[in-house]
């Protein structure tokens, strides 16, 4: 289970349509910013929900001692 936790494999988010309209640029600059976008779109929710989780497991902690 550690082992597929830790590896890793690059990935690219991009759907088909941007896809295809960021390859006939030149230099693939906005390629790459706008993967990098996508990929910071799809980590918020999950620290949200992380730090949620987190905050209520301190408060059912705090009421156990």
């Amino acid at each position: 289970m550690l082992l597929v936790l830790l590896a890793t494999v690059p990935a690219e988010a991009q759907c088909a349509m941007c896809r295809a309209v960021l390859e006939s640029e030149e230099g693939q600059g906005a390629a790459k910013g706008i993967n990098d976008g996508i990929i910071y779109l799809m980590a918020i929710p999950y620290l949200l929900i992380g730090g949620i989780g987190f905050v209520i497991y301190k408060k059912f902690k705090s009421k156990k001692v």
